[in-house]
């Protein structure tokens, strides 16, 4: 397995929900923001920018890094799908489409990460490769 071939596109869409949460904020900065839309904006940001250096990580084979990558693109995904099914989250419709947007992105890590080729190429210690 070429990890150049896992880890660009997983940084890329990375990269892609950072940039669409610093756009969010700007939009609350313009149209005025909730503190939970802040909270919210502020927080995908900064994890946006943790899971980039982590996919750095894991291209290098670290091991630490891949499994908080897929434990993430798993997590993450669902934990949006509840905002979005909440009728009273706090959150503003265009928050909640953006939400949507960064789920089905990260969600895309998480079908690239989980393959088999992918989790072979990282074993847990102690097993045969």
């Amino acid at each position: 397995m070429d990890k150049n071939s896992v880890w660009t596109p997983v940084r890329a869409l990375f990269i892609a929900v950072l940039v669409i949460s610093i756009a969010a904020l700007g939009v609350a900065a313009v149209i005025g923001g909730t503190w939970v839309v802040w909270v919210r904006g502020a927080a995908v940001a900064a994890a946006s920018v943790w899971l980039v250096a982590l996919t750095g990580q894991a291209a290098r084979g670290r091991r630490s890094a891949y499994v908080r990558i897929r434990f993430v693109s798993i997590a993450a995904p669902i934990g949006i799908l509840l905002i979005l099914l909440a009728p009273d989250s706090g959150y503003p419709m265009w928050m909640k489409a953006e939400q949507g947007v960064v789920g089905v992105l990260v969600a895309a890590v998480a079908l690239i990460v989980n393959r088999r080729a992918v989790r072979e190429a990282y074993p847990k210690g102690g097993k045969l490769r």
